[in-house]
């Protein structure tokens, strides 16, 4: 697909809705910045109101202040960066904190958000598996193979919590970076439980907006209640009539054979569960993104690779996760679909990289596929996989904290929300001198210097044997080997 210039200054997306105008017998577009008061323009996510869609102006606003640099990786394609940052901008003002808006832009915060879009890329689809096999099998009685294929994909779905756990748990234990948002006092180790629960309530919001926004903004109420219970149990998920109900056969087959409900006084939230009864065939699985497998369980493999495979690779093994790595061209500024520009890319059923297409579906899996994975090898490994992030600075942060008087600032008149138009004119009348030749090749090979490499190598690293993916693995000089991957 051709890839198309983003215009931060253009607006991409009109918010409001259209009304017949009786007097002038036409239709009539009301703007939502004169509908502060209405349903359309908030969504509340566990006590928290955030916005749903945002108006011109603001639009604008976000464009030039708080997209994504056109120097960063991969900057015409959706990643994990940008629906965090719109989440961000439509999130209420109490959550724009210091300490939360760092926390947001760590590591560990990326890889578990990467592994919730993972789980939920499948759970989405087995809630739907569900729902038509309850109209089917009304009156039906079920074969041994029908049961058979339910519980592998209990299992499957099963296998992908254990890795949202695995990444969970990173945050829970508060080592390296994480130690700051540890919920015990340095020295006195006395815990802050009131600012912890809040900080807690606060996190598991954004999350849910974030893989919303990320599941193309359906199935709103199955992600809420699915991420509460994930990361509290059902003794503290609110009951609410948009809720679905499972019977007890349909929650045992998609919170598998782990979940247990016990007093609440002991509970502790089905992801430390999963963490506690790990089989031992899918213990490779928490060591995926950590170091490369090498064995021959097959499932193993696809997990693992569904992991490492950066967003806008996706395409190239035909997995989707959602929006991720889908060109920006199809979508507008809040991340929603741009139908007229879908209906001129020419997708088809031969010709869909992007699965926007093809209906989601469950691959059937093989006959005793279970029983096969017992009797799968492990070998030692070789490699050790090293992710490479782009560092946020202090300045990003700054402008965060800084939104409400930004957008105040802009909306004031201080600072110009220009057009294409204005921006040309003003590039016409500039009389700041423009960079040599020498100068734009110079910040050219730093930018491809740092999307490329992406990381400082030590002294033993003497060259790279091969590249897939977006990875680079490099031979050490102790015959070592080293994977890199971007995230």
């Amino acid at each position: 697909m051709k890839r198309v210039h983003v215009d931060n200054y253009t607006p991409k997306y009109y918010s409001g809705k259209w009304s017949w105008n009786a007097e002038k017998d036409s239709l009539h577009f009301e703007p939502h910045n004169d509908l502060e008061d209405a349903r359309e323009r908030y969504i509340t996510t566990n006590g928290y109101k955030f916005l749903r869609t945002i108006d011109q102006e603001e639009e604008l606003i976000f464009r030039q202040a708080y997209v994504r640099d056109k120097g960063t990786y991969d900057s015409d394609t959706v990643v994990i960066n940008d629906i965090r940052d719109l989440v961000l901008f439509l999130m209420p003002s109490e959550l724009l904190t210091h300490r939360f808006v760092e926390f947001m832009h760590r590591p560990p915060v990326h890889r578990l958000i990467h592994a919730l879009i993972i789980y939920f890329e499948y759970f989405l689809r087995m809630v739907e598996f569900v729902l038509v096999r309850r109209d089917e099998l009304a009156g039906q009685i079920q074969s041994e193979q029908t049961i058979d294929m339910k519980k592998t994909f209990s299992t499957y779905l099963s296998q992908y919590r254990i890795l949202v756990a695995r990444n969970y748990s990173v945050i829970l234990k508060g080592e390296g970076d994480m130690a700051h948002y540890y919920h015990l006092k340095e020295i006195v180790n006395i815990s802050d439980m009131a600012r912890d629960k809040i900080f807690h309530e606060q996190f598991l919001a954004v999350m849910i907006q974030i893989v919303w926004i990320c599941m193309h903004r359906r199935a709103y109420y199955v992600i809420e209640l699915e991420v509460n219970r994930l990361f509290r149990s059902d003794h503290f998920v609110m009951t609410r009539p948009e809720y679905l109900k499972f019977t007890p056969a349909e929650r045992s087959l998609l919170y598998g054979k782990n979940y247990k409900i016990v007093n609440y006084r002991t509970q502790v939230s089905p992801l430390i569960q999963e963490l506690q009864h790990v089989a031992e065939e899918d213990m490779p699985i928490l060591w995926i993104g950590e170091r490369k497998y090498r064995g021959t369980d097959r499932r193993i493999a696809e997990i693992e690779l569904e992991y490492i495979v950066p967003g806008p690779q996706l395409r190239m093994i035909d997995v989707a996760h959602g929006i991720l790595g889908h060109p920006k061209a199809l979508y507008n500024t809040i991340l929603d679909l741009d139908w007229p520009t879908v209906r001129y890319s020419n997708f088809s059923l031969q010709y869909d990289p992007y699965h926007i297409v093809r209906q989601p579906y469950l691959e059937i899996p093989k006959i005793n596929a279970l029983k096969m994975r017992k009797m799968s090898e492990h070998y030692e490994h070789f490699f050790k996989v090293y992710r490479i992030y782009e560092p946020h600075s202090l300045a990003i942060l700054q402008k965060w904290l800084k939104r409400d008087k930004l957008i105040q600032f802009y909306r004031s008149g201080g600072l110009l929300l220009t057009n294409i138009v204005s921006r040309c004119e003003k590039e016409m009348t500039d009389d700041t001198p423009s960079l040599t030749v020498d100068q734009i090749i110079a910040n050219y090979f730093k930018v491809m210097y740092r999307l490329r490499k992406g990381a400082r190598y030590d002294e033993d690293m003497v060259s790279i044997t091969s590249s897939r993916f977006g990875s680079l693995i490099l031979q050490t000089k102790n015959n070592g080997q080293i994977e890199y991957y971007f995230e």
